[in-house]
C-alpha cells in the first residue's frame, strides 16, 4: 500500500528463498529484497509505467523541478501522465530561469500504475493526474529552496488571529484528523518564513495554464495570495490541512 510493488517484491523473495529451503540469515535475506525492489523499481518500473500511461519525474537535484526528499521516488510515489510531466516541467524552468536560487520541489504524484489504485493518505491522488508541490520559504531574506518539514507536509504555515483558522472549524465540526499530518514530518525547523510572493508566483503559473483544472489551498493561503481565479480552491474538512503544500490537477 505504500509502493504498490513493494509486497509483490517481497513475495517472490522470500517465497524463493522458502522454495529453495535456503538456510541464508534473515538479514541478508532483507539486504535481497531491498536490492530487488531497488533495482526493480528505478530500471524495470519506468519502462512499463511508460508503456501503462505513466511517467516518472526527474529526482537530480541538478534540474529546475526536484523532489523535497529522496522518500518520494524510493516509494515510487512520483509518476504522473505525460501531459502532467510537461507542465511541470515548463513551470520550473520559467521560475528558475527567472531566479535561478528557485527550484520547484514536488511532494507525493502518484503511483505507476492502475486508474484508482489509492496513493495513501491522499484521497484522489489515483490516475496521474494530481502532485503536491511545496510552498516557497526564505531564511534570513535569502530566497533558496529550504523546506521547514523534511518529508514535506505537517509543517503549516499558520493563520494569523485576523484570519479564517480553518483547522479549529473543521476540528469543531469532529474532523479530528484534519491537522494529523503535523506528527509524521519526520523532523522539522522553525527558522525559515513562508515565502508569499514566490508561492504566489507559482500559484499564478499554474492557474493561468488552460490544462490546470483546480489547486486546493487553504483559505487563509488563497486571501494573502490574493489571486482571483476560480481554480483556486478550498479542499474541504474531509481531507487534511492545506496550508504546507498545494495540490495541484490538470484535466
Amino acid at each position: 500500500m505504500l509502493t504498490q510493488i513493494g509486497g509483490i517484491i517481497w513475495a517472490i523473495s522470500f517465497g524463493a528463498f522458502k522454495i529453495y529451503k535456503s538456510s541464508i540469515s534473515r538479514y541478508v535475506k532483507i539486504l535481497s529484497f531491498l536490492v530487488a525492489y531497488l533495482l526493480v523499481s528505478f530500471f524495470v518500473v519506468p519502462p512499463i509505467a511508460k508503456y501503462c500511461g505513466r511517467v516518472p519525474l526527474p529526482i537530480m537535484k541538478s534540474g529546475s523541478l526536484i523532489p523535497h526528499n529522496y522518500i518520494t521516488p524510493i516509494l515510487n510515489r512520483r509518476y504522473v501522465r505525460p501531459k502532467l510531466k510537461s507542465e511541470l516541467l515548463s513551470i520550473s524552468n520559467s521560475i528558475n530561469d527567472h531566479n535561478k536560487r528557485l527550484k520547484v520541489s514536488y511532494l507525493d504524484a502518484n503511483f505507476p500504475f492502475i486508474d484508482g489504485f489509492p496513493l495513501l493518505p491522499h484521497l484522489s491522488h489515483n490516475d496521474g493526474l494530481k502532485i503536491d508541490l511545496a510552498f516557497y520559504y526564505t531564511k534570513n531574506n535569502t530566497e533558496g529552496n529550504l523546506k521547514p518539514s523534511n518529508i514535506g507536509y505537517g509543517k503549516f504555515v499558520e493563520p494569523s488571529q485576523k484570519e479564517l483558522n480553518q483547522t479549529q472549524l473543521c476540528k469543531s465540526k469532529g474532523y479530528w484528523h484534519y491537522d494529523y499530518t503535523k506528527f509524521i514530518t519526520l523532523g522539522s525547523r522553525n527558522d525559515l518564513e513562508f515565502d508569499l510572493e514566490n508561492t504566489k508566483n507559482l500559484v499564478r503559473q499554474i492557474v493561468n495554464r488552460s490544462s490546470t483544472q483546480k489547486i486546493l489551498i487553504e483559505p487563509h493561503i488563497e486571501n494573502r495570495l490574493k489571486l482571483n481565479n476560480n481554480k483556486i480552491r478550498f479542499q474541504g474538512c474531509h481531507a487534511v490541512r492545506h496550508d504546507d503544500h498545494i495540490h495541484y490537477q490538470i484535466e
